[in-house]
C-alpha cells in the first residue's frame, strides 16, 4: 500500500513539474521567435545607402544574432532545478532567466543572486530553504527528481510523500564518461560556488587537488562573470588557457551549453596568432625556455643583429664596407659613401630612441639615406635643402642594392626570423647567452625551420614585444607620411571598387558609388565575434583570464599571459603538486609576485569528487613520497572495485597481447565510458599503434595518453603502463604519476615488467 501511495504522489509530482517545464520551453520558443523577427527586421532595414546607417544595421543584427545563440544553447537541460522556501515560495531555476507574457519570473538564471541558495544551501546551514529539488530531463519531458530536505517539518503531507531519488552529485559522478567535459550547473557544491561567484577585480588563486572540481568551478565563474558584467567583457572578451589542445576540446562544449560564447579557448601553445606548437621541448631546454633569463638573451640577439662596418661585411650587392671607410653602394655609375662614423650615430640614435625595433628602423634608414644623399650632393655640386634631400631620398630607397645594404646592417625581422636564427645559429646563440654552458646551448639548438614548440610561443611573444610592427620600407625610409600612405591605400581601395561596380553593371544603375563601396570593404565586420577577433590579435586586452593546470606555465609563458590582461583580472586554477613541467611553479608566490605584488585572493578546494577513495589512498601514498607534508584531497564515495597491478612487459609482442586483453576487460567492465591508456612518453608511439583509432582522441573507446596530455581529463577507467619509467622520465616524474593515477573515476589498473616502485606497495602484484 506504502509503494502504490508513494508510486501516486511520484507520478503527481512529475506531473506538476512537467507542467511547469512545458510552460518555461513555451516562453523559451516566444523569446526566440520574438528575437528572430527582430533579427529579420534589422537585416531588411534600409539604410539610404549611407555608410552609416548600413554599419548600424550589422551592429544591431549582430547583438541579435548573439541573443538568438544564447537562446538556442540552453535548449537542453533548460530547467534543472527547484528551491522551496519557509514562507511557501518556489523559485525554478535554470540555464537562463525568463519572464513571462506578464513579467511575472518562470525561471531563474542560475548566475542570478536570487538562485545562489540552490548552491549554497547545506543540512547544517539551510537558510531559508526547506528543499532543493533537481529535475532530470530528456529532450523536453521531466524522466526524475531528486530531493533533498532541510526543514521536512514545513513540508506539506503531500509533498513528504514525494520525495524520492538520490543525491544528485553523486547520480552524476556514477554516469559514465562521454570523452567530453560536461556543465555540472545542477550538481555545483558550495566550496564551487564560493569559487564561481567571487569578484571580477583582482586575481583569484584556486588551488585544489585531483578531482576538486577545479576547472569545472572555472568555466562556470566565466559564465558566471559574464552573465555579471556583461557590459565590460562582452566588449573585452574572456580568455581560458589551458595545458593542450586536447583539454581545450574537452572543455569547450561547457561554456555554449551554458549560453556564452565570449570566450577564447587557447593553450600556451596558441596563444601567439599563427602558431599552433604542440611538439614538446626536451627538459632542459624546456627549463631553459621558461626562465626569465630568456628575455635577456632575446634582447642580446637583437642587438646582434644591429651592426656597424667593422671589418668584411658580406652582402649579396655592390657594396664595400670596412672599420676606415664605412659603407660605399655602387648606385648605376656612382658609388655613394657613408662613414662609420655616420654608421655608428645612425645605430646609437636608433637605438636609444626607445622604440621596437623595427619602428627605430625608420630612424636609422632615413639618418643612413641623409648620409649618402648629402654624399651625392657634394659629388653633384648640387643643392641640399630639405626638399631636394627628401626627393633624393626617395629616388636613392627605389634602387634595390640600397635597401638590401641598410637591411644587413639594421634588418626588419619578424619574432619567427629573430626566435629561429638564434635557436639554429650555435655563435649566435653563443654571443647572446655566454652565460650558458656548451651543454645547455646543444639542448636549445635546432635545425632553422623546424616545427615551434610550445616553450617558443612565450619567446615568439617576447620577440614581437621587442620588434614592434614591421611598418613598411616607404614609410621606414620616410619617403612618404603615415597619411600619405592611408591616403594611397585609400585610392588604391577606390580604384579597385571602381572596377567591381563597372564589372556588375551596378556603376551604369548609380545603385552605389566606389567610395561608399571601398567604405564598406574597410570598415570592421559588425557580425565578427568578441572571442573570434581577440583570438587573431595579439595585442587584445581581455577583461579576464582563466588560466588552467596553472602550475605547469613557465615563468615567460606568465610573463605572455599577463600582457593579455592589463587589468590583472584572473582566475588561477591548479595543484602545485601536480606540477610536471620542469619550468613550472614550486609556489605560486615565486611565478605571480613579480606582477600582482602578493594581491591574491586564494581559495582551497579540500573535497575530491571524482576519484574513489580506493584510488586516492594509492595516490595519498604517492603524493607523500613525491611532496611530504601536502595533503590530498578526501573523497567523497568508494569505488567499488579496487585498483589493482597486473605484471606484463609490453615491449615484447606475448605483453602486447596481454595489455590489448587487459584494456579489452576493462572496457567491457566499464559498459558505456571511457579508457585511458597513461604511457611513458617514450612508449607512446609503440602503444598507440595497437589501439587505432578514427577520428579525434576523445571521441575513442580508449585513448592512450602520455601524462601530459592527460593532464585536466578524466575517464572511467585508467591503465598506467610502467609507473617506474614514468617516474625517472623527467625531474617532477613523482608528480606525473600522482597525475596518471588520479586520472580514473571508477577503476585502475597499473602493469610492471617488473616490481611496481615502492609508493605503489599498497598494490599486489
Amino acid at each position: 500500500m506504502e509503494i502504490r501511495q508513494h508510486e501516486s504522489a511520484l507520478t503527481a509530482a512529475l506531473r506538476a513539474e512537467q507542467a511547469h517545464v512545458t510552460r518555461t520551453y513555451e516562453r523559451l520558443d516566444a523569446v526566440r521567435r520574438h528575437t528572430r523577427a527582430a533579427l529579420e527586421k534589422a537585416y531588411g532595414r534600409e539604410t539610404g545607402g549611407l555608410h552609416q546607417a548600413r554599419y548600424e544595421r550589422e551592429v544591431t543584427a549582430g547583438e541579435y544574432a548573439r541573443r538568438l545563440a544564447r537562446l538556442e544553447a540552453v535548449e537542453h537541460g533548460l530547467c534543472f532545478g527547484r528551491i522551496d522556501d519557509a514562507d511557501g515560495d518556489t523559485r525554478y531555476i535554470g540555464r537562463a532567466g525568463l519572464r513571462d507574457a506578464d513579467g511575472e519570473i518562470v525561471l531563474t538564471d542560475w548566475r542570478a543572486p536570487a538562485a545562489r541558495p540552490f548552491y549554497t544551501a547545506t543540512p547544517g546551514d539551510p537558510g531559508t530553504l526547506v528543499r532543493r529539488r533537481h529535475l532530470h530531463t530528456r529532450d523536453r519531458v521531466v524522466v526524475g527528481l531528486d530531493d533533498e530536505v532541510f526543514d521536512l517539518e514545513r513540508l506539506a503531507e503531500g509533498e513528504r510523500r514525494a520525495l524520492v531519488g538520490e543525491a544528485a552529485l553523486l547520480a552524476a559522478l556514477r554516469r559514465g564518461r562521454t570523452g567530453r567535459m560536461g556543465e555540472v550547473v545542477a550538481t555545483i557544491q558550495r566550496e564551487q560556488d564560493r569559487v564561481i561567484r567571487s569578484g571580477l577585480a583582482g586575481a583569484l588563486v584556486v588551488q585544489g587537488g585531483p578531482g576538486t572540481g577545479k576547472t569545472v568551478a572555472a568555466l562556470h565563474r566565466a559564465a558566471f562573470l559574464l552573465y555579471t558584467h556583461r557590459d565590460v567583457l562582452e566588449r573585452r572578451g574572456v580568455l581560458i588557457v589551458g595545458p593542450n589542445a586536447t583539454f581545450s576540446r574537452y572543455i569547450g562544449r561547457v561554456l555554449p551549453s551554458l549560453g556564452e560564447t565570449d570566450v577564447v579557448l587557447s593553450s600556451v601553445g596558441q596563444l601567439y596568432p599563427g602558431v599552433h606548437a604542440v611538439a614538446a621541448d626536451s627538459p632542459v631546454a624546456a627549463a631553459l625556455k621558461g626562465d626569465l633569463d630568456m628575455v635577456r638573451v632575446l634582447a642580446a640577439a637583437l642587438r646582434d643583429r644591429r651592426r656597424v662596418p667593422d671589418g668584411d661585411l658580406e652582402v649579396d650587392v655592390p657594396v664595400r664596407t670596412s672599420l676606415r671607410d664605412g659603407v660605399e653602394v655602387v648606385v648605376r655609375w656612382m658609388t655613394l659613401r657613408a662613414g662609420h662614423d655616420d654608421c655608428v650615430r645612425a645605430r646609437d640614435r636608433a637605438a636609444h630612441a626607445r622604440l621596437p625595433h623595427n619602428a627605430a628602423r625608420k630612424l636609422f634608414v632615413m639618418d643612413m639615406l641623409r648620409a649618402l644623399t648629402l654624399d651625392e650632393a657634394r659629388r653633384l655640386d648640387a643643392p641640399d635643402t630639405e626638399e631636394d634631400l627628401r626627393h633624393a631620398r626617395r629616388a636613392l630607397w627605389a634602387h634595390e642594392q640600397v635597401r638590401r645594404a641598410l637591411d644587413a646592417l639594421w634588418p626588419p625581422l619578424t619574432p619567427e626570423e629573430l626566435v629561429a636564427g638564434l635557436l639554429s645559429d650555435p655563435a649566435a646563440l653563443e654571443s647572446a647567452a655566454p652565460g650558458l654552458t656548451p651543454a645547455e646551448r646543444a639542448a636549445l639548438l635546432r635545425p632553422y625551420g623546424a616545427p615551434w614548440t610550445t616553450g617558443d610561443v612565450p619567446l615568439l611573444d617576447e620577440a614581437a614585444e621587442l620588434l614592434g610592427e614591421d611598418i613598411g620600407d616607404a614609410e621606414a625610409a620616410g619617403t612618404f607620411s603615415r597619411a600619405e600612405r592611408e591616403r594611397a591605400e585609400r585610392e588604391a581601395d577606390e580604384r579597385y571598387a571602381l572596377g567591381v561596380l563597372e564589372y556588375t553593371g551596378l556603376f551604369e544603375d548609380d545603385m552605389m558609388e566606389a567610395a561608399a563601396l571601398a567604405d564598406r570593404h574597410r570598415a570592421p565586420a559588425p557580425e565578427t565575434t568578441t572571442a573570434e577577433r581577440a583570438a587573431a590579435d595579439r595585442r587584445w586586452a581581455y577583461g579576464h583570464v582563466i588560466v588552467d593546470e596553472a602550475q605547469e606555465l613557465s615563468a615567460m609563458a606568465w610573463r605572455t599571459v599577463m600582457r593579455r590582461v592589463p587589468a590583472r583580472s584572473l582566475t588561477i586554477v591548479g595543484d602545485l603538486a601536480q606540477t610536471g613541467s620542469p619550468a613550472g611553479a614550486r609556489s605560486w608566490g615565486e611565478m605571480l609576485d613579480p606582477y600582482l605584488e602578493g594581491r591574491l585572493r586564494t581559495e582551497h578546494l579540500l573535497v575530491n569528487y571524482r576519484t574513489p577513495a580506493e584510488i586516492m589512498e594509492v595516490a595519498a601514498d604517492v603524493l607523500a613520497a613525491v611532496a611530504p607534508g601536502s595533503q590530498p584531497p578526501e573523497s567523497v564515495r568508494d569505488g567499488g572495485a579496487p585498483p589493482r597491478a597486473v605484471r606484463l612487459d609490453p615491449g615484447l609482442p606475448g605483453g602486447r597481447a596481454a595489455l590489448t586483453d587487459l584494456v579489452r576487460d576493462e572496457l567491457a567492465a566499464i559498459g558505456e565510458g571511457r579508457l585511458a591508456v597513461i604511457v611513458p612518453d617514450a612508449r607512446h608511439e609503440a602503444l598507440t599503434a595497437l589501439f587505432p583509432r578514427d577520428g579525434d582522441v576523445l571521441d575513442s573507446p580508449v585513448a592512450v595518453l602520455t601524462v601530459t596530455a592527460a593532464k585536466g581529463l578524466e575517464f572511467d577507467a585508467v591503465v598506467v603502463v610502467e609507473p617506474g619509467e614514468i617516474l625517472t622520465q623527467s625531474p617532477l616524474g613523482g608528480n606525473d604519476l600522482y597525475v596518471a593515477i588520479t586520472r580514473a573515476t571508477r577503476r585502475l589498473t597499473v602493469t610492471c615488467r617488473g616490481e611496481a616502485p615502492p609508493m605503489l606497495s599498497r598494490l599486489r602484484l
